[in-house]
């Protein structure tokens, strides 16, 4: 299985509209960061997207245009399904798959009635809303896919588990029972946003704390702001098997 970073910024990207500071204008690839988004091949060979944000297009074709088996979505903020309209190219065979909260389909149909209207304009990108059970495993498939219960603020999303890794963004909190779900992971991939604290998402202590519970083999740390610091600093301040991921950072699970 094998998971190639799309994005690792968070909702105003990296570098920040506006921004002089030192990471908006570091020299460094790795700390120009797109919306986070990720893409999963599994084991059988399929390709699952998750979150589709605004700069889902150029990721698409920085990575070579290619082919995509199903979308899931972890929540309906802007920066994480604002660019599903460029799903597009993937609807020429039919309506194209999404998984989600029955809240996020709910949001999807009124964000985008034009793509579920009863008479759809020619060339128009389609969509079949499949509608997961939060604390129920589905299938994509033959892959098994675990939908991991998280708090964003008060907005219950979810991060995704598939065989040995596991999927979280935009977290601030989670139950126990996400905590279980996190056990004997090879990989856990999950937000960190600055080192000061912040009402909706994880800080880096906080990510941290997370990661010494339930002991991954290795952690990647995505959804970063400019406050998160220099990618080369403050990698090398990390745990041993904690780094910090970046775009188009490609691993294997």
């Amino acid at each position: 299985m094998k998971l190639v970073f799309l994005g690792t910024g968070t909702s105003t990207g990296v570098p920040q509209i506006r921004c002089r500071c030192s990471v908006c204008t570091s020299a460094d690839a790795r700390d120009r960061r797109l919306r986070a988004s990720a893409l999963v091949t599994t084991d059988s060979d399929r390709n699952l997207l998750i979150d589709c944000g605004p700069d889902f297009r150029y990721q698409m074709l920085r990575e070579g245009s290619p082919t995509l088996d199903a979308l899931l979505v972890t929540h309906s903020h802007y920066d994480h399904v604002g660019g599903i309209d460029d799903l597009r190219p993937y609807c020429a065979d039919g309506p194209f798959p999404v998984y989600c909260r029955k809240d996020v389909a709910t949001d999807l149909r009124n964000r985008i009635p034009y793509c579920f209207a009863e008479h759809l304009y020619p060339g128009v990108p389609t969509f079949t809303l499949h509608e997961i059970d939060t604390h129920t495993p589905f299938k994509v498939g033959p892959d098994m896919i675990t939908p991991l219960p998280v708090m964003h603020a008060r907005l219950p999303i979810v991060g995704f588990r598939i065989r040995q890794l596991a999927y979280i963004t935009d977290c601030k909190t989670m139950p126990a029972e996400t905590l279980l779900l996190l056990k004997n992971l090879d990989t856990l991939v999950i937000n960190a946003l600055r080192h000061e604290e912040h009402m909706s998402h994880l800080n880096l202590q906080q990510a941290l704390d997370v990661i010494k519970t339930v002991k991954p083999k290795r952690a990647y740390l995505t959804h970063l702001a400019h406050q998160m610091g220099m990618h080369a600093q403050v990698e090398a301040t990390l745990p041993t098997g904690v780094h910090i991921a970046y775009d188009g950072m490609e691993i294997e699970i």
